[in-house]
């Protein structure tokens, strides 16, 4: 399921604003599916809308059968599909939970933000905290061969999917790259398409370091994570097709918002 799936049915809240009631007002694409999709699609739009928080349980099987008067096999192939896209996990005797989100970063590619949510069918969005020009602290002038206190652009982001913080962005760029950036989409394109799309720069590959840090204040506020809690800090150096270093980045992310896997050889 990616960004483009159809909307299937209009979301209607109760009166006590937390449950969605079934409508009659089934789209006419909507009845070209199975009725089990209908329903899953429905149910997953109502989880990324935030009508189910994570923590919570679904209505129970009986419930959801009478809401959309279907047979208990059609409610469970409907279930099946938020169970496949990692948004809930059935507890024997309990119900369903909702999970909360997750982004997957394969380690072995190299993707924007909105890539890793796109197999969700979750929308994307970014809060741009500020961009401008700045002096070149060191370990970004380093990165990418300027003089320290030599200007650049800096953009700080926090990336949000579904209503939910899920990592904050602090990138670095040259002048020529990042003052273009400056006049494009910050808050709803990802960087990287940016770059590829709108300046036709042809991206190549990344060197990627990963840490496990204490949240600070501001980033425990901005990613509502507990004070004394830890965040992932991932350093990125992100190079042209011909080698040149282009973007260097600090992004800190929640653990529980992220997994990370990579395919490891033998030899």
């Amino acid at each position: 399921m990616g960004r483009g799936m159809e909307r299937l049915a209009d979301r209607t809240r109760a009166h006590d604003g937390s449950r969605l009631r079934a409508t009659p007002s089934l789209t006419a694409a909507s009845s070209r599916l199975p009725k089990y999709r209908e329903i899953g699609n429905t149910l997953m739009e109502a989880i990324l809308a935030g009508d189910y928080s994570p923590g919570s349980y679904l209505p129970s099987e009986s419930a959801l059968m009478k809401r959309f008067g279907v047979s208990r096999v059609t409610i469970r192939l409907a279930l099946n599909m938020l169970r496949e896209a990692s948004l809930i996990v059935g507890h024997q005797g309990k119900g369903y939970f909702v999970c909360t989100l997750q982004a997957v970063q394969d380690l072995g590619r190299l993707q924007g933000f909105g890539e890793l949510m796109a197999p969700l069918g979750v929308e994307t969005r970014s809060e741009v905290l500020s961009a401008g020009i700045v002096p070149a602290p060191g370990d970004a002038a380093a990165a990418l061969n300027l003089k320290r206190g030599e200007d650049l652009v800096k953009i700080r982001r926090i990336r949000i999917a579904a209503q939910e913080p899920m990592s904050i962005d602090v990138s670095y760029f040259p002048l020529v790259i990042g003052q273009k950036l400056l006049q494009l989409d910050l808050p709803n394109m990802d960087i990287f398409a940016l770059i590829e799309n709108q300046l036709g720069i042809e991206i190549g590959f990344a060197d990627i370091t990963m840490t496990v840090i204490p949240v600070e204040a501001d980033t425990s506020r901005l990613l509502n994570v507990k004070e004394g809690d830890v965040v992932i800090r991932t350093e990125r150096l992100t190079y042209d097709a011909s080698g040149k270093p282009i973007d260097y980045e600090h992004l800190f992310v929640r653990p529980d918002c992220h997994q990370f896997k990579i395919r490891v050889p033998r030899w």
